[in-house]
């Protein structure tokens, strides 16, 4: 099972760079877009209207990327000063209660954007001209990565892994 785990996050954390990597270019992207508005307004005295809704959408995308990322990390902030009083034991429960309910948390990420998602499919972003359920997408994909790399610091903790700043873990490990 131990060798499964680490093809597992093998596998994950290809994920998580590749979405690190796709939130870094999303940001430098929206702000080259704010550039732009502000490059229209004052020096052309035309500012594109598309570059609000699209900065907008962009940043929706590259918060929760990073968010995901953030979680398999584990280097979101936390309370743990009580954790330093604990025993091994106590910590690894107070962890696996943190993690369901960031399980939870992320199902309801997805539950919920999927229906916005659905209820907002046949409207059109202004000056855009894509469907608006796009709004809800990274809402959608971020819950998703959300989960997924939340089951692995279960299974990791499960077999015996670090959990916490593990991203550089190869599959040779053990």
């Amino acid at each position: 099972m131990r060798n499964a785990v680490l093809k597992l996050s093998w596998a994950f954390g290809w994920l998580s760079k590749l979405s690190l990597y796709i939130s870094a270019f999303g940001l430098v992207v929206m702000v080259g877009f704010i550039a732009w508005q502000v490059y229209g307004r004052y020096v052309l005295n035309d500012s594109p209207t598309w570059t609000n809704n699209g900065s907008v959408i962009i940043m929706g995308w590259f918060i929760l990327l990073g968010a995901a990322v953030g979680i398999r990390e584990g280097n979101h902030l936390s309370f743990d000063v009580v954790l330093y009083l604990l025993g091994p034991k106590s910590k690894k429960i107070l962890h696996t209660i943190s993690d369901l309910v960031v399980i939870a948390f992320s199902c309801g990420m997805i539950g919920f954007g999927l229906q916005l998602a659905y209820t907002t499919w046949p409207t059109t972003i202004p000056n855009i001209g894509i469907s608006g359920a796009f709004n809800y997408m990274a809402l959608i994909w971020g819950g998703v990565l959300m989960l997924l790399f939340t089951v692995e610091r279960l299974l990791r903790r499960l077999v015996g892994l670090p959990t916490a700043r593990f991203g550089e873990t190869t599959v040779a490990e053990g």
